[in-house]
This record gives structure tokens, sequence and C-alpha cells, in this order.
């Protein structure tokens, strides 16, 4: 288990408790902010996407994949009714969803999937050792589930959380899946000032 995945375990583990935050965020913090780890993969529309080229702007960085029939969706319009709600700021956001499934989420995939969502959504894949390597080190895991009584479909359980990552490409808060597009619109309103 890398340093990453520890602390963000460490994390997960006291999330309840919510750490001490001078924002008044509803997100779990990162106390201290860190630098987060900087990944260079396949956009969804087919560029070379890094992380930090979003510098300037807030990123909510979302892990899933175009398959998924159940949490996956939820999180997604949640974040499309977030951007909806931030109105005239929503510009100063960029929602990035990281597949856990590279070998099914093509750039083309990605981007039809995420458009139905909202236009401005852009997604993360790569080889499936790029996208390893994305998941190690924001701490997520992935397991591959075959579908019974087929050779070839499967799904893939994963931890769900949403990064925030500030203007500066540092990471600042955590939320678990089941918040609500308000929580997030809070969270981005303040992190936006600062």
């Amino acid at each position: 288990m890398s340093k990453w995945s520890v602390a963000l375990l460490a994390m997960s583990i006291a999330f309840g408790a919510q750490a001490a935050d001078t924002l008044g965020l509803k997100a779990g913090v990162f106390d201290p902010p860190r630098m987060a780890p900087d990944f260079t993969v396949r956009g969804s529309d087919g560029k070379e996407l890094k992380l930090s080229q979003y510098r300037g702007k807030l990123v909510l960085l979302e892990f899933g994949y175009t398959s998924c029939v159940d949490v996956c969706p939820v999180s997604l319009g949640m974040l499309a009714e977030a951007r909806r709600q931030m109105g005239g700021q929503a510009s100063q956001l960029q929602v990035i969803y990281v597949t856990v499934d590279p070998e099914r989420d093509t750039p083309e995939r990605m981007r039809n999937y995420l458009r139905a969502f909202d236009p401005t959504f852009i997604g993360a894949t790569g080889t499936p050792q790029q996208m390893a390597r994305v998941r190690q080190d924001y701490g997520i895991t992935a397991t591959k589930k075959m579908i019974d009584g087929s050779k070839t479909d499967y799904t893939v359980g994963h931890s769900s959380y949403l990064y925030f990552v500030d203007r500066k490409g540092s990471l600042r808060a955590l939320l678990p899946f089941g918040r609500t597009a308000a929580d997030v619109v809070h969270d981005a309103t303040l992190l936006l000032k600062n």
C-alpha cells in the first residue's frame, strides 16, 4: 500500500469526525493541503489530459466507469446538478471523471457517456497500467467481478470519493458517495474564494 493509500485510508476512517477546518467545509479536509498527484492520460476529447493543465480552476475529481448502473450515474447526476446550482461560478469548475475500467472506457465512449450529464465534464482514460497508477496515487480500489453466466461481461467494484483540487493544484477535501449537490456547491464556493 502506497503512502497516499495509507493517508487516504486514515482520512476515510477519521472522516466521520471531520478534521478541523477553518473554512467550514462539509467535506473531510486534507490537513495540511498537499499537491494532488499529477497524471498524464488520454482525455475524452481524444487529447492528452494532465491534471496540472487545469490549474486556475477548482477540479472535482471523481472515479468510476461508463458501464456502472448504480453509483456512478448518481454521482455524475449530482455533480451536474451542483454545477447548475453554481450559476456563473460554474465556469471556474472542472469535473474530471477518471475511469476504473480502461479496457472498455475509450475516449469516445467516455465522451458520449459524460455528454448526457454535462458537456463540460471530461473523462480520463489510458492504458490499464496508467490507470492503475492513478488509482494507486489516489488510494482508489477497483475490483473486477465477472457477471454470472458470462465469460466476458463484468462489473467493477470501486471506492467512490469526490476529490476537491484547488486552483493551485492542492488536494483540499474529500467527499464520500451519497452527499448532496448542495454540499458540493457549499464547499466549491468556499474553495473558490481561497
